[in-house]
């Protein structure tokens, strides 16, 4: 007896109108800001319209360039936060994901050991000082981080587990990490971690009064030169006697290195620079070769075994799904192996330091617009006076109760005629926004940074009424 054919009444699934890779290649920049808006971030599109950066639509990237689709080559000294070390493109970089790819390498091996990912964790363990030597790997900063505050709480137990940090840090916007993220703006209504207490950024008296009064603190976690704040370190001697006071009281301390970290100041971590070692450390941004989401927490192995180093606790926070993955591993390997090939370390110490004299030449000759020049490497923090402080004395008092709602206007005049009018793009500050961050590749030369103290000069010789009259007639030209 032969069984009846099977009817499905189901309706036929209609294929949704979907865009190709061809298509989305070639889409213009209207269009795109149209898709922005209506599926993105329509609020985020306000701030671009207002630097002109809703106008731009980059069609490739080489080196220290965006190339965008009208044939502009834009000088990048925004480095997308410290994430792009080896400038876009690096042909070593791009030449092993090619070949990972042509042999159809593994990419999610969750089941079996990753020889990528082992070797990477290796070569971490091998650059670390001291006994840095546990890695986990992320896809980004706050994955990162959320993993280091895990194990060191893991490790410190309910009895030590209030967390202190600094003022003006970032460390993330994932829930975690979001409540020592010092920032009314991100953290808005949220349900945060309370075991957590703040202290001023680089007070090692506030610190220590801390750990003396709370027993329960149990962790300290601090960038070492603070990205969000305006570049800021903390006063010469402050980590080591971080240190000591930790090691005093047993408190372990986890040192955010996302943005700072990875050759960036001139040494593969900015905490090297005062001879100590944290007892936790992360990294990302730039650890994918500029090419792929890349993070990694590193701990001492002490501190990892404590947390998970037995069967029942080793899954506790093991390896995500996208931690590891192949081409992102090699991209990470063979990015590191070009950081000392290609000594992009010595080289951001040296034109950091070139910078830094070139702009505090500036600072003395444009005293009314600059305020203070900070940084070291290529993590540079120009801070522009409060406008108030542009004007003449007469009105300088009058101007003065306007300075906080103003503040970053002059830093957004200045970088919008700079890519407007010059092709260099930088970038701006989360806290305080009267500071433009400089974090250009690695990769970059003293040409191109003579390019760019040429335009930032233009610019501010102008003085502030030429850099406000300026950007009102860009602002009119584009509206026309």
């Amino acid at each position: 007896m032969s069984m009846p054919a099977f009817k499905d009444d189901s309706p036929v699934a209609q294929r949704p109108k979907l865009y190709t890779v061809e298509q989305a290649k070639e889409l213009d920049a209207a269009t795109v800001k149209d898709l922005f808006a209506a599926h993105i971030n329509p609020g985020q599109l306000h701030f671009l319209k207002l630097l002109g950066f809703d106008k731009i639509l980059v069609d490739r990237a080489e080196g220290m360039h965006y190339i965008t689709r009208d044939g502009r080559k834009i000088l990048d000294f925004f480095g997308g936060f410290c994430s792009v070390a080896f400038g876009h493109n690096h042909p070593r970089i791009v030449a092993a994901r090619k070949t990972f790819q042509d042999e159809n390498r593994h990419e999610i091996c969750m089941a079996f050991m990753s020889q990528y990912a082992s070797a990477l964790a290796a070569n971490l363990a091998a650059i670390s000082p001291g006994d840095l030597d546990m890695v986990f790997l992320g896809s980004t900063g706050s994955e990162a981080m959320e993993a280091a505050l895990k194990v060191a709480e893991q490790a410190q137990g309910p009895g030590k587990s209030k967390i202190l940090h600094a003022a003006n840090s970032f460390h993330g916007k994932t829930k975690g990490v979001l409540s020592v993220t010092d920032s009314t703006l991100y953290q808005s209504q949220f349900k945060l971690v309370e075991n957590r207490v703040k202290v001023p950024f680089g007070d090692i008296e506030a610190v220590r009064q801390a750990l003396e009064s709370d027993p329960s603190i149990g962790i300290v976690v601090m960038e070492t030169i603070q990205g969000g704040g305006g570049i800021v370190e903390a006063p010469l001697g402050f980590w080591r006697e971080l240190r000591a006071l930790c090691d005093k009281h047993g408190v372990l301390w986890v040192a955010d290195e996302v943005q700072c970290g990875l050759g960036r100041t001139g040494q593969f971590f900015a905490f090297e620079r005062d001879g100590v070692v944290p007892d936790v450390t992360a990294l990302a941004k730039a650890l994918g070769g500029s090419k792929a989401a890349m993070g990694a927490m590193i701990a001492r192995r002490e501190i990892y075994m404590k947390a998970y180093g037995k069967p029942k606790t080793a899954l506790i926070h093991a390896q995500a799904t996208f931690g590891g993955m192949g081409e992102a591993c090699i991209s990470a390997i063979e990015g590191l192996n070009v950081l000392y090939d290609e000594d992009l370390m010595g080289n951001a110490q040296r034109q950091g330091d070139y910078l830094l004299e070139r702009l505090n030449a500036l600072r003395v000759k444009y005293p009314n617009l600059l305020k203070e020049i900070r940084g070291r490497g290529l993590m540079i923090g120009v801070e522009f006076q409060d406008i108030s402080e542009t004007m003449p004395f007469g009105v300088k008092h009058m101007v003065a109760l306007l300075d906080d709602k103003l503040k970053g206007s002059l830093c957004g005049f200045v970088g919008a005629l700079l890519l407007k009018e010059h092709d260099v793009l930088v970038a701006f500050t989360e806290y305080n926004r009267n500071v433009i961050r400089l974090e250009p590749p690695l990769i970059v030369t003293r040409e191109q940074c003579d390019q760019f103290i040429a335009a930032f000069e233009d610019v501010l010789s102008r003085g502030v009424t030429g850099i406000v009259t300026g950007y009102l007639r860009k602002i009119a030209a584009a509206k026309g």
